[in-house]
């Protein structure tokens, strides 16, 4: 099994950060409540300079942030687009983009729920256990627009449907209980201020 897939597929080799983040420039990571967050994204219809530019910049934001994956509009962009760098449960690392993102319905037999921690960018400092499909398969674009599926299994597989979900307009809280949701958003209001300054710190710190 090769130790990295780059973009869906195995790859000899990738560099500890991907390097559409040396392009990219730090944006604020938009936080749950803001409406952009809580409404479906459109699809991306223009392939060019503007896209590979909003990818670069998600890449570098996603990194500073210590995140597995980041969607467009956590960037305040309301497009269907996500990147990510987000290893398995077997220790492979997934790296890529995909634009138009559509997650594949899994037949029963297929469906093995986890029920396994899960945080979220936009919902600094909280972690909330939340059951998701051990296996994930998306369909969408590059950014050259060129046909893309890419597959996962175990933490990317989870990584692969909060991300979806997040360009469907939903947020994780929303597959929580109303217990739930205030216990996360408790977290968030405690630790927030801490999470905050430590991406400062690796804006300023971040050499890709």
């Amino acid at each position: 099994m090769p130790s990295v897939f780059v973009q869906g597929r195995p790859a000899a080799s990738c560099p500890p950060f991907a390097p559409e983040a040396r392009r990219g420039s730090v944006r604020r990571v938009t936080e749950v409540g803001e409406e952009v967050l809580h409404r479906p994204c459109r699809d991306v219809t223009e392939f060019g300079p503007d896209l590979a530019a909003l990818i670069d910049d998600m890449f570098r934001t996603m990194y500073v942030a210590e995140g597995a994956g980041l969607a467009a509009n956590q960037v305040g962009v309301g497009l269907r687009l996500f990147v990510y760098d987000c290893p398995d449960d077997d220790g492979v690392r997934h790296v890529g983009h995909i634009v138009n993102p559509v997650l594949e319905p899994l037949a029963p037999a297929e469906r093995r729920l986890l029920d396994e921690g899960e945080g979220c960018l936009s919902v600094p400092g909280a972690v909330m256990a939340v059951p998701r499909p051990d296996r994930a398969v998306v369909r969408g674009l590059d950014r050259d627009g060129a046909p893309l599926v890419v597959e996962g299994t175990g933490y990317f597989a989870r990584c692969l449907a909060h991300e979806t979900d997040h360009v469907n307009g939903h947020v994780y809280l929303d597959r929580l209980s109303g217990r739930e949701r205030k216990a996360a958003l408790r977290q968030s209001a405690d630790r927030r201020e801490k999470v905050i300054a430590r991406r400062s710190a690796n804006a300023a710190a971040f050499t890709a």
